[in-house]
């Protein structure tokens, strides 16, 4: 008896508001169009496309939706090309993390694996507006000197380790390890009853880690810098679980009620 075929999932066809945002898209990277760049007005899009006005406005708003345009109205409205913002991406991976169960252990298990060759990527490529903003980190997060409130002094942390990811080559692990950065940033809190003496010992051990992996990048050491930030990883990982750590909520936090200032540090490529 011959088997009966399994059965296939239908092909899912897209709408023609979808298609058209596709069809931008490919726009876009035809013309090489960059942030701050104008896209043709709507009657122009409609005439090239072959559409209505509401199938261009549904694209454009899809688009809109995505980060990756601004819309503005009146007679010289129109679209304008923007970079995604990393809360907006953020948002999107909460979104597609609902049901799963995140702990501290997943991130930190990648974060160990990624920072290291983050950071002996960076070594080559590190300014000298690098090492002062990586030294004006340290001075924010180090306990034993920072006026700052303990949480303001977790979160400098990670603003570290930003300063590195953007000295970084290479875009996608540059972008996973920031993505990482703001999870970290956003999502972790702990627990009420964690004495300010472990936050004061966590600050400390970050901020002597982070002086030795400043001192072997400034010495150009990209091997040392790799192993220091294994060891700090290490150490962050145990110091987090010490201090009962979690994630907040099941990831589905609105990113811009929870964003907290950031030092910007502003790197042209």
């Amino acid at each position: 008896m011959a088997s009966k075929p399994s059965a296939q999932r239908p092909i899912k066809q897209l709408k023609r508001p979808d298609l058209v945002a596709q069809e931008i898209k490919r726009l876009i990277t035809e013309k090489n169009l960059s942030p701050g760049d104008r896209l043709p007005r709507e009657v122009e899009l409609q005439a090239q496309f072959e559409v209505s006005k509401g199938t261009i406005r549904e694209a454009l708003k899809s688009l809109e939706v995505q980060g990756l345009v601004t819309i503005s109205t009146g007679p010289s409205g129109g679209g304008t090309i923007a970079e995604v913002p990393l809360d907006r991406t953020l948002q999107f991976m909460q979104n597609y993390l609902f049901f799963q169960a995140v702990t501290i252990d997943d991130i930190y298990t990648v974060r160990q694996l990624l920072e290291p060759e983050l950071a002996a990527g960076a070594v080559p490529h590190l300014t000298e507006s690098d090492f002062e903003a990586l030294e004006r980190s340290i001075a924010c997060c180090d306990p034993t000197s920072s006026t700052e409130d303990l949480v303001s002094q977790r979160r400098e942390d990670v603003n570290f380790h930003d300063i590195l990811a953007a000295a970084n080559p290479n875009p996608f692990l540059r972008f996973t390890c920031e993505l990482i950065n703001e999870m970290i940033r956003q999502l972790i809190v702990f627990g009420n009853r964690t004495p300010k003496t472990e936050h004061r010992r966590f600050g400390e051990a970050n901020a002597n880690f982070h002086r030795e992996i400043t001192q072997a990048a400034r010495a150009r050491d990209a091997d040392r810098v790799r192993a220091l930030m294994q060891r700090h990883m290490q150490d962050a990982a145990s110091n987090v679980k010490r201090m009962k750590g979690r994630i907040q909520g099941r990831l589905i936090l609105d990113a811009e009620n929870l964003r907290s200032p950031r030092t910007a540090h502003v790197r042209t490529r």
